[in-house]
């Protein structure tokens, strides 16, 4: 597997594997589904270099969104295809991503994540910092 940065041309064939992902978990599966607008990658996070996709002989296995916000980076959608979950390939992502920050100079990296996801991120050494309001419900804030 190797890790690299998205191509224009991806962005369709990356919404559907967010997709994928999102609906595979109970906790906003109702909402994204009356609301399948939820799921949408702006062209431009892939312009600005902000999207990290992991790939192997079968092709996107997942990918992260990595944002610049101040002093500090964000995950703003981290996702793997649910057939490939616990195979290390989310962690792989948080951590090019947490590296990535490093070179950018930003220190603090940061995410909002589910209920479900936030066992995953305190194994990659995220710490909760509270509860925040999402568009389909509560989140827990955390930061690394």
């Amino acid at each position: 597997m190797h890790i690299r940065l998205a191509h224009a041309d991806e962005r369709e064939a990356l919404e559907d594997l967010q997709r994928r992902a999102s609906l595979a978990l109970d906790d906003y599966r109702a909402q994204l589904e009356a609301h399948p607008d939820a799921v949408h990658l702006p062209a431009v996070q892939i312009a600005l270099g902000a999207v990290l996709v992991a790939e192997d002989d079968g092709g996107v296995a997942g990918f992260v969104v990595v944002l610049d916000a101040e002093d500090r980076a964000e995950i703003d959608g981290l996702f793997v295809e649910p057939a490939r979950w616990h195979q290390g390939i989310g962690s792989a992502l948080v951590k090019e991503a947490v590296h990535i920050a490093r070179d950018r100079g930003l220190s603090l990296m940061t995410v909002v994540a589910s209920p479900t996801a936030r066992l995953f991120y305190e194994k990659c050494g995220f710490v909760a910092e509270g509860e925040e309001r999402t568009r389909f419900g509560p989140a827990i804030r955390m930061s690394r």
